[in-house]
């Protein structure tokens, strides 16, 4: 399975920005599937997860009330729409397919991952 990550930018604060996500095939239409990012020099950390048909999601803190997952599964997409950036969600996004049907917080629990796309948010 390969992910194709998209939709990062430069953003100044309090602007939104929609990432999406696809998949190679639909390998990943019974998974779960989330949202990981990395600011520079820190960790991978977990962002939102949704579970494999949609009904289910999950949020970190960071992301709860300002961002939504969602997924297609007939495009085989997963995408994030970020509202009300903030200059601390400047990362690298990632998105991964989970090795079950739940998403997870956890990114061992995931098994494929997209390169990434970069989010500046400037304040």
């Amino acid at each position: 399975v390969q992910l194709q990550a998209s939709g990062g930018g430069l953003v100044q604060a309090g602007a939104s920005l929609r990432l999406s996500c696809s998949a190679s095939r639909r390998t990943n239409s019974n998974n779960g599937m989330g949202w990981f990012r990395q600011a520079p020099g820190k960790e991978r950390e977990y962002v939102a997860a949704i579970n494999w048909n949609g009904a289910i999601t999950n949020y970190a803190e960071s992301a709860k009330g300002r961002f939504t997952i969602s997924r297609d599964r007939a495009k085989n997409t997963v995408s994030l729409q970020m509202n009300s950036l903030k200059p601390e969600d400047t990362a690298v996004y990632y998105c991964a397919v989970a090795r079950s049907a739940v998403g997870s917080s956890s990114v061992r629990e995931y098994n494929y991952w997209g390169h990434g796309t970069l989010v500046t948010v400037s304040s």
